[in-house]
């Protein structure tokens, strides 16, 4: 009996961080009358095949109290303040321990407003139609989050420490990567005036 599990795909958001620059929880900012984090999420929970892991820290409380949605799996990640690598790792152990023979995992943010459910379905096609191993989202020159990674990258990711996050694989294995152009994905919430820019 062919093992069903392996072809979910594990979808992990980071939403761990205090947004020591804006002075109010990002996660939890209105947006499309939503939130960012809540937006974020139900673009993740359209992809079919999929199970959501959703990495908390800095005002876990708030937040869990927000989501209270059962179909997302929420983590809290105590060491939070060492930078995103601990809630990458903690999404990966995490994912590990929910589906074991997953093969796919998508790192995404929750202060990118303009994420939708084909920026990961774009990821997940373009992955699967060059066979390559990583799948990054293009935008204002750089390649980011969010992120495919195949299995064979999750031990490393399991290795990231400080301030490392999803660009640190995507630089050292360039000649795996493909790169998905998401348009707006370099419009991120760290300040006041972003959000403000958002909203107006």
């Amino acid at each position: 009996m062919e093992n069903k599990n392996h072809h979910k795909i594990g979808i992990i958001i980071l939403a761990a961080g205090n947004s020591s620059r804006l002075g109010r929880p990002k996660q939890l900012l209105k947006h499309k009358e939503s939130t960012l984090l809540k937006n974020t999420i139900a673009e993740a929970l359209k992809i079919q095949n999929s199970f959501l892991i959703v990495l908390t820290g800095a005002n876990h409380d708030v937040i869990e109290k927000e989501l209270n949605l059962p179909e997302v799996k929420l983590s809290f990640n105590s060491e939070w303040e060492s930078g995103m690598s601990s809630s990458i790792v903690k999404g990966i152990i995490e994912l590990m321990l929910l589906n074991p023979d997953c093969e796919q995992c998508i790192l995404s943010v929750c202060d990118q407003p303009f994420v939708t459910s084909s920026v990961f379905e774009n990821l997940i096609n373009q992955s699967k139609r060059t066979g390559k191993g990583i799948a990054a989202s293009a935008y204002a020159e750089t390649l980011g989050t969010p992120a495919l990674f195949h299995q064979k990258y999750f031990h490393e990711l399991l290795e990231f420490k400080g301030k490392e996050g999803a660009k640190k694989l995507i630089k050292k294995y360039a000649d795996d990567v493909v790169s998905v152009p998401f348009e707006k994905g370099n419009i991120d919430i760290d300040t006041e005036e972003d959000y403000q820019k958002l909203i107006s």
